[in-house]
């Protein structure tokens, strides 16, 4: 079996604990490329967060491809095409903002560079913003200043607070979102429907690649769907005992070339000439 795609989540997964790609990862990727492969980055991020790491894989030049804001929109690595997009439902945000009001919890969302904030912002939330290098822009009325389409919501706060607000907007709000934890510390909120295994599906029919030709890696909760999906799961040694559980197989964690040693053990199925090994 010669696997012809990878997919991979950035935090955690393709960035080590520095937000770097090793050099030893970077160069692996490269050659699956120039193998004929195809490297696709999968994360929460916007695409503007994502593209440094893109670049730096030269998908724009192997004609990779990113899945943005947890698989709200697919975009072509080369020409920044947008393939697919789905949009968060306004209408349910003044809802959603009064339901958080009893939570110490910043809530935000993303436009052209910028992450724009309310509620009770904290520590997090300037992580959030810092993590995908955008400029914050704080608001005293979150759903008024929302005045153009947006992907995602994302709520940041202590893991204790976040794990106790998840069930209750599951509750109210599961028929029209996907709500699920990146981070202890971020709770996402997106479509009902979207996630990066869905996003994945959509990416794999379009380039007529079968899903056991695909492997995922990933170890964060919202990468389990991607993971179950792909023909082979690959979890980080740093990700959750859930994520491994979901996995085919647990590498190395992230600070360790997790990703650079499991494609060098894969050898051929791979990098189809020893060469590139």
């Amino acid at each position: 079996m010669l696997f012809k795609l990878i997919s991979l989540d950035i935090d955690g997964t393709l960035t080590d604990s520095r937000k770097q790609i090793t050099a030893n990862t970077r160069n692996k990727l490269i050659k699956f490329q120039k193998s004929g492969g195809t490297v696709v980055l999968a994360s929460g991020r916007p695409p503007e967060s994502i593209k440094p790491y893109a670049d730096r894989l030269r998908l724009n030049e192997f004609g990779g491809y990113i899945i943005a804001y947890n698989g709200g929109c697919i975009l072509e690595g080369r020409t920044g095409q947008v393939l697919f997009c789905r949009h968060f439902p306004k209408e349910i945000l003044p809802e959603l903002y009064a339901a958080i009001q009893p939570y110490p919890v910043g809530i935000g969302t993303y436009r052209d560079g910028t992450m724009l904030a309310g509620h009770q912002v904290n520590r997090y939330t300037e992580q959030a913003a810092r993590i995908n290098g955008l400029t914050l822009q704080l608001t005293k009325d979150f759903p008024l200043a929302v005045n153009f389409d947006i992907m995602k919501c994302l709520l940041q706060g202590e893991p204790a607070v976040i794990s106790e607000l998840e069930p209750v907007l599951k509750a109210r709000f599961g028929d029209k979102l996907e709500i699920f934890t990146s981070e202890p510390y971020f709770l996402e909120l997106v479509p009902k429907g979207i996630d990066k295994a869905v996003a994945l599906d959509r990416l794999l029919h379009r380039l007529a690649i079968r899903t056991d030709e695909c492997i995922a890696f990933g170890d964060g909760s919202n990468d389990i769907p991607m993971l179950r999906y792909a023909g082979l799961g690959i979890a980080m040694s740093n990700a959750a005992d859930a994520v491994k559980q979901a996995a085919d197989y647990v590498t190395a964690s992230n600070d360790e070339d997790g990703i650079a040693r499991l494609l060098t053990r894969m050898g051929r199925s791979v990098f189809p000439s020893l060469a590139m090994l």
